[in-house]
């Protein structure tokens, strides 16, 4: 007797994904006859079908005698037990979950044992109630922005994208940025040594800036961008600006409110949004609120407990011992539970007279027209304020995205002992893809092809539709390599190797790395979320980590190539934007570095395939157009190694 459970077919399971309070959804366990037909097909057949939902109709079921139980409970309390009802083909229950939360459930079977998770296709017997399938239950009325699905992102780091006139003599620099070293020479290497006292200062300047960024606009379009998002734009010190100074002034480098307003509004006329980056775990040293330099005219939680913003940090010895994020003196945490912070951050925008200051950091810049905000380090950002900052934003753009920085699966993440809600309705409409990313690196070039498949199905079980449809996929960010130099196999010891010439691709590597990065990106155009493509990425820019990851945009030496096929992965995702919004995923085959999948729409099907293996597969496609080359497919094709395909054909 087999036994059989994927939470991803329908069959077993009615609803993809997450379910919402209070929504009933039915599952079954089937039986199978241990003499059912086997799968004959060869180990080198790609078959587009139906997916999953053929391994039921291949199998003989049966009518169990024994009787099976559902076994479920919200994480860290005592599960429930739900009797289920024996059927023709094994047996079946209704559930109704009426509280959010993140629960585990497993099955019971009368002298058999219980079936838990065991991969991403079937569960298995064990003896123990040991590996448990997830569920994420939502709020009931959990929605996200449905003008980023479908689309696609872009990212930019504003100081190193592109350079409009000369921006310190347009804007002027205040006294307090006298540290700020302006480079001339735009592509140059950026500064990476640390000074004499063992810093690196982060303190070179190349110009870019709003309005550069806003010239760029209809290239932008070109490549099908609906939504960009900036790293901050807010004054500081540091050429990343992760150091604040001051929430309510863009940084003068960068230009002025007028600036930013004139981007959103002509990026608004093109149907692309704007994204700027929420930093709110901590501050710069040098800032209005620190002032450990007293370089600003406000009294500084540094420089007294007096200070209006003494409450925002904490202190284990005043003034110099101070908890700052992961050690970095100049990184000052906030503590979120002061009530004057959280003011300052989420309350309405006003100004207070009585303190010299303005509160409501978020509604300021959301009445500028952007379409939200990405929040740094939302892992270091404790639930109840993640609550109140969801609550604060929608009051004020119901339609406005908040997208937190999470490495790993978010639905069940745990971060300081506690395990986070971000995705149960109350705090984040989406996160950025780490896990799709490293999956998608180790099938391009280790041909991990089952890595990837498991890593898709846990993401496309775990996570709610809402959020599932607007994940930030990403290949590369200002926080990691390149991806064209990752997919390489470059390989640099020191900061001095990754600075020098011979850190650069050669004509081979990097043709052999386009071609990698061409099988990727498909892959992260195609998957379920929304691809975000950091600058220069589409251009074949290189770069080991930061700050080589971080230099200037040069269009002048960019891959007009690599372009084009970009340009065609967004033409091809604006043209089958019914299919990416909200299309379902399916796997229809996964062997030996050879990955094929569909994306379902309601009338027609987007289908992907790529062989990442020394060996040869044969693809029976049922015909179908090929979206690449723009042409129509026989119906059986050859799928060498490096082969891929993106074909459409009618349901």
């Amino acid at each position: 007797m087999q036994f059989y459970y994927n939470p991803l077919d329908k069959n077993c399971k009615e609803i993809r994904g997450g379910v919402r309070e209070g929504q009933p959804f039915r599952l079954r366990l089937f039986c199978f006859a241990d003499d059912a037909n086997a799968d004959s097909r060869s180990d080198s057949a790609v078959y587009f079908g139906e997916g999953s939902d053929e391994f039921i109709k291949e199998k003989t079921p049966l009518t169990p005698e024994e009787n099976a139980c559902l076994l479920i409970g919200r994480d860290g309390e005592k599960k429930d037990s739900y009797p289920m009802t024996r059927t023709a083909y094994g047996w079946s229950v209704s559930v109704t979950i009426t509280e959010k939360g993140l629960y585990f459930y497993c099955f019971y079977i009368q002298n058999r044992g219980f079936f838990v998770h065991g991969n991403r296709k079937n569960g298995r017997l064990s003896p123990y109630d040991d590996e448990n399938f997830l569920l994420t239950v939502s709020t009931a009325d959990y929605v996200t922005p449905d003008w980023l699905k479908g689309g696609i992102m872009y990212q930019i780091f504003p100081d190193r994208f592109c350079r409009a006139g000369d921006p310190a003599a347009q804007n002027g620099l205040p006294h307090r940025a006298e540290g700020r070293i302006l480079r001339s020479d735009w592509g140059g290497t950026p500064y990476y040594k640390p000074d004499e006292n063992g810093k690196v200062l982060n303190n070179d300047f190349f110009g870019g800036n709003l309005q550069g960024i806003k010239s760029r606009l209809p290239y932008l379009k070109s490549l099908g961008v609906s939504a960009i998002y900036l790293n901050p734009i807010f004054e500081a010190a540091s050429n990343h600006r992760y150091d604040t100074s001051d929430y309510m002034k863009i940084d003068p480098l960068l230009g002025t409110e007028e600036d930013l307003r004139a981007l959103v509004n002509e990026a608004e006329t093109l149907n692309i949004r704007i994204i700027l980056d929420g930093v709110f775990n901590h501050t710069g040293d040098n800032s209005v609120y620190f002032n450990k330099y007293g370089k600003y005219p406000s009294l500084g939680a540094y420089q007294s407990k007096d200070s209006p913003y003494f409450s925002w940090y904490t202190f284990q010895r005043f003034p110099d011992k101070y908890s700052c994020w992961w050690g970095i003196d100049i990184l000052p945490e906030v503590n979120e539970e002061s009530e004057e912070y959280r003011q300052f951050i989420l309350g309405k925008y006003t100004k207070d007279a009585t303190a010299g200051r303005e509160s409501g950091v978020l509604k300021k810049w959301l009445s500028f027209g952007i379409g939200g905000f990405r929040l740094d380090v939302a892992d270091e950002l404790p639930d109840f304020f993640l609550k109140k900052l969801r609550k604060s934003v929608k009051e004020s753009n119901e339609h406005a995205v908040i997208i937190g920085e999470v490495w790993e699966d978010a639905s069940c993440k745990i971060a300081y002992s506690a395990r986070r809600e971000y995705l149960q309705g109350e705090e984040l409409d989406s996160v950025m893809n780490y896990p799709l990313k490293n999956a998608i690196v180790a099938f391009v070039c280790d041909g991990n092809s089952r890595y990837l498949s498991e890593t898709v199905a846990d993401i496309v079980d775990h996570y709610p539709k809402e959020t599932l449809d607007c994940l930030m996929n990403i290949l590369g960010t200002h926080d990691t390599p390149r991806i064209l130099t990752v997919l390489a196999g470059k390989r640099a010891r020191t900061k001095d190797e990754m600075a020098s010439e011979s850190a650069l691709l050669t004509e081979s590597e990097k043709e052999a790395a386009v071609q990698k990065l061409k099988i990727a990106a498909l892959l992260q155009f195609t998957l379920p979320g929304v691809p975000c493509v950091y600058y220069g990425d589409e251009t074949g820019m290189e770069g080991f980590g930061d700050p080589f990851c971080r230099k200037c945009f040069d269009f002048s030496r960019a891959d007009r190539r690599l372009i084009g096929y970009y340009q065609r992965l967004g033409a091809v995702r604006q043209e089958y934007a019914d299919v990416f919004k909200e299309g379902e995923y399916r796997e229809i085959f996964e062997r030996n570095g050879c990955f094929a999948y569909m994306r379902r729409g309601k009338t027609r099907s987007v289908y992907v395939c790529a062989n990442m293996s020394h060996e040869k597969f044969l693809l029976t496609s049922g015909g179908g157009y090929d979206l690449l080359n723009e042409n129509f497919l026989p119906e059986k094709i050859s799928l060498n190694e490096n082969d891929f395909l993106l074909f459409v054909k009618d349901n």
